[in-house]
């Protein structure tokens, strides 16, 4: 594509159409975008930890569906820019670093896929995606998969790190892990039975064959300053009005990374949402067994085609 820049993008499960290019922010900061083409197209907006490859089966199977995609992989994660000399450890100073990713994208998507372009958004995700949405973006509709819309620590937890991010930041600590995590912190030392992302074995062993097999996808625990901004932002978004954009948003009964308390009450303050609830799922709905993830798609694929697909 003329005056974007190849990126590498490996085999994940997707067509072999798809190509992978760095686009620059805002502020300089390097991020990549992987483009399948189609008559139609959906952008994701992945989580934390994750990166473009990951989505191959989703990207696969939207393209059966007639859809082309576009997936980004958000700064600190994947092979875009990180911030510390540490890259395991998953750094922004604000989160409103990752809406300048956001802009980028969405400038690009202007010429890759013309036209209304509906939003699939996941946990961290989901959180960058709203935020866009109360900044007046526009998408044709937003699925939301497990939204990153509170943090489910318990209260006198999360009020000490709102303490204490602060303080740290003021003497340069904040640079460091999050307490209880660290470098191998999440898949790379998970073991399927105490795994909290699916309940599929499959899925799971393809997505840890995928950070095993590629260092530079891996990722570990977030720094303490990525928690203080997370929860900023989280309460910041809490208050706001929902916006006019129809929404589907997607909830795991055993989901533990997410606070469904928050999820409930943004869907209930939502004129145009709606709310399934998957019992016995777990956080990754589109990485989910059979049964579950088929049914969240095509109910994200109806959603889509109603609203400008």
């Amino acid at each position: 594509m003329a005056g974007l820049t190849p990126a590498p993008l490996a085999e994940c499960g997707a067509p072999d159409t798809g190509r992978a290019y760095w686009v620059t922010a805002a502020d300089g900061v390097q991020i990549r975008l992987a483009h399948w083409p189609g008559a139609r197209h959906v952008l994701i907006l992945p989580g934390r930890t994750e990166y473009i490859e990951k989505y191959g089966e989703l990207v696969r199977d939207l393209g059966a569906a007639g859809w082309g995609a576009l997936v980004v992989d958000w700064r600190g994660q994947g092979l875009a820019d990180r911030a510390l000399s540490d890259p395991l450890c998953g750094h922004v100073s604000d989160f409103a670093e990752f809406q300048r990713d956001l802009d980028a994208v969405l400038a690009v998507a202007k010429t890759l896929a013309p036209g209304p372009l509906p939003w699939i958004a996941h946990s961290m995700g989901g959180c960058i995606a709203l935020r866009g949405l109360m900044r007046g973006k526009t998408p044709a509709a937003v699925a939301f998969s497990a939204p990153m819309l509170g943090l489910p620590l318990p209260p006198v937890q999360a009020a000490l790190l709102r303490l204490v991010t602060p303080l740290a930041r003021l003497v340069g600590a904040d640079g460091g892990y999050a307490p209880t995590t660290g470098p191998t912190y999440g898949l790379t030392s998970m073991g399927f039975g105490e795994n909290n992302l699916t309940t599929d074995r499959a899925q799971f062993d393809r997505m840890k064959a995928q950070v095993l097999g590629d260092a530079r996808l891996s990722l570990g625990g977030p720094s303490l300053r990525w928690m203080g901004a997370a929860l900023k932002e989280i309460a910041a978004l809490a208050p706001l009005p929902a916006p006019a954009v129809p929404a589907l948003f997607g909830l795991g009964s055993d989901d533990t990374i997410v606070a469904h308390p928050a999820i409930r009450a943004r869907v209930t303050g939502w004129p145009d949402a709606a709310l399934i609830d998957y019992p016995g799922a777990r956080h990754e709905l589109l990485m989910e067994r059979p049964e579950v993830r088929d049914d969240f798609l095509a109910r994200i694929l109806t959603l889509f085609a109603r609203h400008g697909g």
